[in-house]
């Protein structure tokens, strides 16, 4: 791949026939945070607010979703700004394997952010050399994945979008059962909670 092409390597991959593609519905945040949680008035989230999340999250994964990454374990570097104002960066981490939770397993990323539409691009990797010449390998406990994360909607009203598509075939459906159970859970995403009470600094505690 080229610096600056992961959204065309992440769309070939969603459209290609052998691999697995899952996409969540787009979240209502202020809405699930109304519905979900005890003493929220006041607290509504904007669309601003939610890319400056998806931003701080891609270079510092283990701050936001300290439940998949194994602490002390994630790092980035490269990162830079294009011409085009989006900036790239490689990251890798030790993250809880999707089929094996209890297990972990190191996933090496080309981190894509694009300001303009506001989507976050990873790219899984096989491999990749870090800042010091060290050939970091990605597990191969599990199939190469890419994710994009983004925000829509209105500034008022913002949507966080999800999708991910798994670069192999899900020919006994265990990995659309395992996101789908990961959609149905409740309250906000991992993520979202740390935004909330970490930066914005307001404690959260769900409704029976």
């Amino acid at each position: 791949m080229h610096q600056d092409n992961h959204e065309e390597v992440f769309a070939a991959a969603w459209n290609h026939d052998g691999y697995t593609s899952i996409e969540f519905e787009p979240l209502d945040v202020n809405q699930v945070l109304a519905d979900a949680y005890n003493s929220v008035a006041g607290l509504s989230l904007t669309r601003t607010q939610l890319w400056d999340m998806e931003v701080r999250k891609a270079a510092r994964p283990d701050l936001f979703i300290p439940g998949v990454i194994r602490e002390g374990t994630a790092r980035s570097w490269g990162r830079r700004r294009l011409e085009s104002g989006t900036e790239v960066f490689v990251r890798a981490s030790e993250q809880r394997l999707w089929l094996q939770p209890d297990s972990y397993g190191t996933v090496v990323e080309a981190c894509y952010l694009n300001h303009a539409s506001q989507r976050v691009t990873f790219i899984g990797l096989p491999e990749v050399e870090d800042d010091v010449g060290r050939t970091v390998k990605a597990s191969p406990r599990q199939p190469l994945f890419h994710v994009e994360h983004g925000v829509s909607g209105e500034e008022e009203a913002p949507r966080n979008t999800w999708r991910i598509v798994h670069l192999a075939s899900d020919d006994h459906g265990a990995m659309s059962e395992c996101f789908e159970r990961i959609s149905q859970a409740a309250g906000l995403p991992e993520y979202v909670e740390r935004y909330i009470e970490d930066v914005l600094d307001w404690p959260l505690t769900r409704k029976r």
